[in-house]
């Protein structure tokens, strides 16, 4: 599950726009965090994750953050500044699990190489859902996990909201914000909208007689749209972003850490109901952490992505990242399903991991070195102006694993003290021997 948020330059405490997303999956799915520059392929046939599509001539420099084992991404930016994040949602149209469509992760990156603004971006995913279709199995060890999409775009100037279901879509323009989650959220304020959405859903009776047509009433599935906690994570996200404060980076990064009212106990979100999530349903054949975050800051022609690289971005430092120069740094080899100790992702997951064995004592003092050493990051990225951030970049991610490996040894050396429930702690270790990880 996954909460995806925009705030436009009207609602903002500097004028810029700023996008954020939390994407949550399965605990062992390490997330990859990628710059792949802009290129000139000429044509021919570009291999997705199930199926083939015909490539462009040229695409444009993007930098992603994607589960290893797909080729599609939950979310990133390109050159042009134009962000994308995808939701899963539940809808009353069935899902397709074969290899002949695109997932939504897909279509995502393929707009993203694709489009120089949201709006092109928008129109870029509507041609592919027509041509392709979306489905696949969009899960990694839980092979029954299929979805509908829905995207939140944005660029410098405006930001788009797209949602499907099935071969069907609605879509409108953001006014001032938007927040969204695992639903449907467009109802009767949809801009734009499939030629036969609305005679489909009168013909299958989903539609209200009388009144305008909605779409989220009309094709939203009850079930798995309750229970995947989502109307609750919207809420939040979008108390998050409407607090009446002139919203900011500092703020984008809090609402993707925040784990609701009170003190965070990631072992009792039985239902996960909070932004930055954990895997605390040991039962449940889905249970999903946040495995990768990332904000990005569009102000005077200048964009600038904030990423974490890795999971729980509670226990992580966004690093700043911008389309000049080197980009990204050498974080390691792509991580895989197993324990990679030259992996970004999962020599953090290493430290996250030891931290849930006790976190109200392990985690004390976190807070304030992580918000600390970012405000440093923030100063002299604003500092350098419209230059490369490669040097402040390079040096970002040296000091954010160098404070990772210090919270770690810090914290297994500190006896547990309140340990969570057993069930909970046998489920972590189920997690960490698929994985080969040893706490």
């Amino acid at each position: 599950m996954c909460d995806t948020f925009v705030v436009l330059p009207s609602s903002t405490a500097d004028g810029s726009l700023i996008f954020g997303k939390n994407s949550d999956r399965e605990p062992n799915e390490a997330q990859s965090l990628e710059y792949h520059p802009a290129a000139r392929p000429g044509g021919g046939i570009l291999q997705c994750t199930y199926r083939t599509v015909p490539q462009v001539k040229e695409t444009l420099a993007v930098l992603i953050s994607r589960p290893f084992w797909m080729w599609g991404a939950e979310m990133g930016v390109n050159e042009k500044g134009v962000a994308i994040g995808n939701e899963a949602v539940f809808t009353r149209m069935p899902v397709s699990r074969t290899a002949d469509h695109l997932t939504g992760m897909d279509m995502l990156r393929l707009a993203l190489e694709r489009s120089a603004t949201a709006e092109a971006a928008v129109e870029c995913m509507v041609g592919l859902l027509s041509d392709y279709g979306q489905g696949g199995v969009c899960g990694y060890k839980d092979k029954r996990m299929g979805y509908h999409n829905s995207f939140l775009v944005a660029d410098p100037a405006e930001a788009w909201l797209l949602e499907t279901a099935g071969p069907y879509w609605a879509a409108r323009r953001v006014t001032d914000r938007c927040s969204i989650s695992n639903a449907l959220t467009i109802g009767e304020d949809y801009e734009r909208i499939h030629p036969e959405a609305t005679a489909h859903a009168s013909v299958k009776w989903w539609r209200k007689r009388g009144g305008a047509f909605n779409f989220s009433a009309s094709y939203s599935d009850w079930f798995f749209t309750t229970f995947s906690g989502s109307r609750a994570r919207q809420a939040r996200s979008t108390a998050c972003i409407t607090t009446g404060v002139p919203f900011s980076l500092t703020t984008a990064v809090a609402t993707l850490r925040d784990h609701g009212d009170g003190a965070a106990r990631p072992d009792q979100g039985f239902l996960g109901g909070t932004i930055c999530a954990h895997a605390a349903n040991p039962i449940a054949r889905n249970a999903t952490q946040t495995t990768g975050s990332l904000v990005v800051h569009m102000k005077d022609g200048i964009v600038t992505a904030w990423a974490t690289g890795t999971a729980a971005p509670c226990t992580a430092v966004f690093k700043p990242i911008r389309f000049e120069g080197a980009v990204l740094p050498d974080i390691g080899p792509t991580p895989g399903a197993q324990c990679e100790s030259r992996s970004l992702w999962w020599r953090h997951e290493k430290c996250h991991r030891t931290l849930l064995q006790d976190w109200q004592t392990r985690t004390e003092g976190l807070a304030a070195e992580r918000s600390a050493l970012e405000s440093e990051f923030i100063a002299q990225a604003d500092a350098a102006g419209d230059a490369s951030l490669i040097d402040i970049t390079t040096d970002a991610f040296r000091r954010a694993e160098a404070l990772t490996d210090a919270w770690r040894t810090r914290a297994a050396a500190r006896p547990v003290e309140h340990p969570p429930g057993w069930i909970y702690r046998r489920y972590w270790e189920k997690q960490n021997r698929s994985a080969g990880m040893t706490l």
